[in-house]
C-alpha cells in the first residue's frame, strides 16, 4: 500500500508540474516585476527597453478580447500589492513612473505598458 501512495504521489506530481501555467506566472514584457493580466497576450515585436545610468526606460503592448475597464481594475488592485502607488492610468515607485495607454476597443484591446524615470 505505500508503494502505491508513492507511485500516487509521483504521478500526480509530475501531473501539477506539467499544467500550463497561469497568466500569473507571466509578466509585462522588460517589466519582470509587473504581471500580464489573463487575457492579454504580449506583443514582443512592439516593445522597447532601455537600461541607461539614470533609470529604465520601457515602451511594451499586450493585446486581448479583454475590456478597459477590467485591465484598470486588475492594475489597480495588483500594482498596490507590488510597491506600486497611484490609479490608472499612471503608477508610481521608487524613482519610476508607470503609465497604460489603450487603443482600440473593448474585445479587441490593445494596452501599452510606458515605464519611465521620474
Amino acid at each position: 500500500m505505500l508503494r502505491f501512495l508513492r507511485h500516487y504521489a509521483l504521478a500526480a506530481a509530475l501531473v501539477l508540474a506539467a499544467a500550463p501555467a497561469t497568466a500569473t506566472e507571466f509578466f509585462v514584457d522588460g517589466l519582470e516585476d509587473v504581471p500580464l493580466m489573463t487575457g492579454l497576450e504580449a506583443l514582443p515585436d512592439r516593445s522597447l527597453v532601455f537600461d541607461k545610468p539614470n533609470g529604465r526606460i520601457v515602451e511594451s503592448y499586450a493585446a486581448g478580447a479583454v475590456r478597459r475597464g477590467d485591465v484598470v481594475r486588475f492594475y489597480d488592485e495588483t500594482l498596490p500589492q507590488l510597491g506600486w502607488s497611484g490609479r490608472s492610468p499612471t503608477y508610481r515607485r521608487e524613482g519610476e513612473v508607470l503609465r497604460l495607454g489603450f487603443d482600440g476597443q473593448d474585445g479587441a484591446l490593445v494596452v501599452r505598458f510606458s515605464l519611465s524615470p521620474r
